[in-house]
């Protein structure tokens, strides 16, 4: 996606351009705290207006980027939903940026009427008419056009004007810098927040975007505090809660992730990643920033839940003419976003959604897997091949597989690491198929981006279910720490070195000590209940450091090797004040001499700086096995925070090198890597 096209697309949507004044609506409430728990109890679905708004298709913006929004298309779409996908569950109608022009006597937005001549409100009453849910988007911030010398006087806050919300040097917030920072410590901060959200109230709003929050899509990192948005977030959550309408309320885009409880506290959902659209010939493409979600997400997965939901955004599968994208990766797309209970929220042309696409919105399974909300997460991510499962509440696990290659593959889910014992019933939910007794493992042959969806339902209840996915987390010379997944029905757990029990633990994890250096253990695990016992888990093996490890490889050493624009940079907060940055593409960094007394799988760990949402790249070990590697980001520009990510590698007897690289992309720095 290119950034620079974004925001000139979204700064000319925001223009706030109109002196236009309108009276005050009968919209004032007395101040109150409702509860709306029904808000976002389940991921929304619906359709949003962006993503034929930024595309290039023939035909879609005839007017020039940016020209399809408008009263006739948004009421053209509403329609188009409430015929085709409405029966299944899709409700919200989103109207995304471009619809405002300036703002009222008080600041406050109002509509482009040469988009929107009835005005919003009018818009929003025929979408209820239809059993519909009216969206709306704003932006963080004071736009610069409404402070008006400070004289612009605030709504229903006698004695409050715009220069008593902003800092006196006018400092600029927001994604694209457009729009004053507020400073809320003062008491007319909140009243102008109020104002808005009881205005939106006031048009029969049902859903808020507000996009170019930080910290996140690269700013606001801890020395720029101008694009640090959480009070403006938690000044807005409150003012939701007192508009006198439930109003579910979202943030975008690219939040950050260490933010993510100020995020769960004071909104319904929070974009993780950039835009999925490519804002090009087609409305998406594969490699554009579609794929980028399999590895964006996984660090929020455990932050989802009823109330706030993780917004992958737009699913643009319906229409194949326009979506740029073959038929395996449209699948791939809708299987990934469901199975991640994200928000389903069409981006297509509603009125021309072809039979596959009808198909893939409509699939009443995969709808009822979204909105379960039971996230899926990751078996592995060190390989292009990957399974995700998610397990459910009737003793049945969700699993999907994916080949994010370029080339078919073969895709393979071990029941033992899904935590399923016994022989099964397999259903291939997309191919409408059941397979019965089932035993060991679900797999295919995949094309590229291609995709299976299947739900697995064990032929008998079991009293404990299989620990899932054992994982060793961190090692030394002599501990070992494991997690895994919770065993349904387990009260504790027993672990299991080398066949002989070692460790007791009421929590799926536990740290194993008293164990000897440079020796390989092979760990399970049995879930237990009473005097019950579950089938062992799948098993994984683990050689310790040597005494006194692991050992440390700084990756500026002299003995590492660079290529390309691979450089030294200084890092603060990094080992020995450096590491290593522009790696990728061309670019290498190789480091060398990692020695190990003896052949077999090493826990690698890997200290890093990630500003971006999150990047990804190869290890190769003495040019033979490669292993992908996932850099959670830190998504708000600060590359000098370090943060440590670790996988299981195989490493030979004696001096091993590891080259980190990415042919496609840039990666993040890498400050370490120990064994």
């Amino acid at each position: 996606m290119s950034l620079r096209r974004r925001t000139t697309l979204v700064l000319a949507a925001l223009a706030l351009v109109s002196t236009a004044v309108v009276t005050a609506p009968a919209d004032a409430v007395q101040d109150q705290k409702p509860a709306y728990p029904q808000i976002a109890a389940k991921p929304y679905m619906g359709w949003s207006s962006w993503s034929l708004q930024s595309t290039n298709y023939p035909g879609v913006n005839p007017d020039g980027p940016g020209s399809f929004i408008s009263e006739k298309n948004i009421l053209t779409q509403a329609n188009a939903l409430a015929t085709k996908l409405k029966p299944y569950g899709y409700e919200y109608i989103n109207i995304d940026a471009g619809w405002q022009d300036g703002g009222d006597e008080y600041g406050r937005p109002v509509a482009n009427l040469k988009r929107f001549p009835r005005g919003m409100k009018a818009v929003g009453d025929d979408i209820h008419k239809l059993g519909l849910k009216f969206g709306i988007y704003t932006v963080v911030g004071l736009g610069i056009d409404v402070y008006r010398d400070g004289n612009t006087p605030i709504y229903d806050a006698p004695g409050c004007f715009t220069r008593d919300i902003v800092y006196p040097d006018l400092r600029k917030t927001n994604g694209w810098d457009a729009a004053y920072k507020i400073n809320y410590e003062s008491p007319c901060a909140q009243k102008y927040a109020d104002s808005i959200a009881r205005l939106f109230a006031g048009w029969g709003v049902d859903f808020i975007k507000m996009d170019g929050v930080g910290p996140g899509s690269w700013k606001g990192a801890p020395d720029d505090p101008n694009h640090n948005n959480t009070e403006d977030v938690e000044a807005w959550w409150r003012a939701v809660q007192n508009a006198g309408r439930p109003m579910m309320y979202t943030l975008s885009w690219s939040l950050s992730h260490r933010y993510a409880d100020v995020w769960k506290q004071n909104s319904n959902g929070w974009r993780i990643d950039t835009d999925v659209e490519c804002y090009c010939d087609t409305i998406v493409k594969w490699d554009s920033s579609v794929r980028q979600r399999w590895w964006d997400v996984t660090q929020w997965i455990d932050d989802a839940g009823p109330g706030h939901w993780n917004n992958l955004d737009a699913i643009n599968v319906g229409v194949g003419a326009m979506d740029g994208l073959t038929d395996a990766e449209r699948q791939s797309y809708m299987t990934f976003w469901a199975i991640n209970s994200a928000p389903l929220f069409a981006g297509d042309d509603l009125t021309k959604l072809d039979a596959y696409g009808l198909k893939l919105l409509t699939n009443r399974e995969v709808i009822a897997i979204n909105q379960s909300g039971n996230p899926a997460r990751p078996l592995n991510q060190d390989q292009l091949q990957q399974v995700w499962y998610a397990q459910n509440t009737d003793g049945s696990t969700t699993v999907a597989l994916f080949n994010l290659a370029d080339s078919p593959s073969t895709v393979t889910g071990n029941f033992d690491q899904l935590g399923i014992g016994g022989k099964a019933t397999v259903r291939d939910i997309w191919a409408n198929q059941n397979t019965r007794n089932v035993s060991g493992s679900v797999s295919a042959q995949l094309p590229a981006h291609g995709s299976k969806l299947y739900k697995i339902t064990p032929n008998e209840d079991v009293p404990v279910s299989i620990p899932a996915d054992l994982t060793a987390t961190d090692v030394s010379s002599t501990t070992v720490s494991l997690n895994w997944r919770p065993s349904a029905g387990a009260t504790s757990y027993q672990v299991f070195a080398n066949g002989k029990q070692v460790a007791t633990s009421t929590k799926p994890g536990t740290v194993v000590s008293g164990l000897q250096p440079q020796t390989q253990y092979t760990f399970t695990v049995k879930g237990v209940k009473y005097s019950r016992t579950s089938d062992v888990s799948a098993e994984i093996t683990m050689y310790t450091s040597k005494s006194g490890g692991p050992v440390r490889y700084e990756a500026e050493s002299p003995t590492s090797t660079l290529t390309g624009d691979a450089s030294v940079s200084g890092c603060t907060l990094c080992s020995g004040g450096s590491k290593i940055g522009n790696i990728g593409y061309s670019s290498t960094v190789t480091l060398n001499n990692l020695t190990v007394p003896t052949t077999g799988t090493y826990l690698v760990k890997i200290a890093y700086t990630d500003g971006d949402t999150s990047r990804q790249s190869m290890l190769t070990v003495n040019d033979t096995d490669s292993y992908w590697v996932n850099y959670h980001g830190l998504g708000d520009n600060d590359w000098g925070t370090p943060q440590v990510t670790y996988l299981p590698m195989k490493l030979t007897a004696g001096s091993n090198s590891i080259k980190v690289s990415n042919p496609n992309g840039y990666i993040a720095d890498i400050d370490w890597i120990t064994v």
